[in-house]
């Protein structure tokens, strides 16, 4: 048969001193200090995440702006043969003016 002998240790009231002495300054400094800390980090990733947000608005609209850019080019391509055509235009329609103005006065 084995006998259990079941010894009591007596605790030194110091322990339960310095005990509540770590559980005070746990739950009245280091808690709050924590959670401070959380809630400042928890701010500053919201307006890092505002931030992005109004960047990101900003670039969609630079994007939609010069999108208009190829168009542009585009025209300026087809703009210029039509300016060449328009100019050979004007010379053509000063010839006939002036040939149906010598034929108005019988030359």
């Amino acid at each position: 048969m084995i006998f259990l002998i079941q010894q009591t240790i007596e605790v030194p009231t110091a322990v339960y001193t310095i005990w509540i002495i770590v559980l005070v300054i746990a739950v009245f400094i280091i808690l709050p200090l924590a959670v401070y800390l959380l809630q400042r980090t928890l701010n500053a990733a919201r307006n890092i995440e505002r931030y992005f947000a109004e960047m990101r608005d900003a670039g969609v609209g630079i994007a939609q702006n010069t999108s208009h850019i190829t168009a542009l080019n585009e025209t300026i391509g087809v703009a210029t043969p039509l300016l060449e055509t328009a100019g050979s235009i004007s010379d053509h329609t000063a010839t006939i003016k002036t040939v149906l103005s010598q034929r108005a006065n019988g030359r």
